[in-house]
């Protein structure tokens, strides 16, 4: 018996709108992370583009547990001394740009190369409801139903 590869040709991606309205940050991004790499799918090649377009909308309305809302700290570094900048979810999730909570957890879930890169860029995440990529035909997948976890209940 052969093991099967893939082929960059023969790779079908789809495309999945989630709606990230109550769900938890963390098991959301680990099945974002999953579906870009296209690990769910029983042709995956690890050398090979072959995940799924994926689609965040309500990205501002995620939800965090514990005291992870206010006490973690993302840290960035400018590149000059002494230029380590820090900010919370909290600051990130109030600011103009909402969205970069879910991408900074989605591309830390992925690992480091040119392939991880390019797995990225196919995920959009919109801090509203409304998204461009109607023309696509999205499929809605349910994250909540998948598991009761998943939903912050209060």
């Amino acid at each position: 018996m052969k093991t099967y590869s893939a082929k960059t040709a023969e790779v079908e991606k789809k495309w999945i709108v989630i709606d990230a309205e109550g769900l938890v940050l963390g098991r959301l991004a680990s099945l974002v992370a999953m579906r870009l790499r296209g690990k769910h799918k029983p042709t995956f090649t690890p050398h090979i583009d072959c995940g799924d377009n994926v689609i965040i909308i309500n990205a501002d309305k995620v939800e965090l547990t514990g005291r992870k809302r206010t006490d973690k700290v993302y840290y960035r570094h400018t590149g000059h001394p002494g230029g380590i900048k820090e900010t919370t979810p909290e600051k990130v999730l109030g600011g103009a740009h909402p969205h970069r909570v879910i991408e900074l957890a989605v591309k830390r879930m992925l690992p480091g190369g040119p392939l991880s890169r390019k797995q990225f860029s196919n995920l959009f995440v919109y801090g509203g409801a409304e998204h461009p990529h109607q023309a696509q035909k999205p499929e809605a997948l349910d994250f909540a139903a998948l598991n009761p976890k998943n939903k912050r209940s209060a």
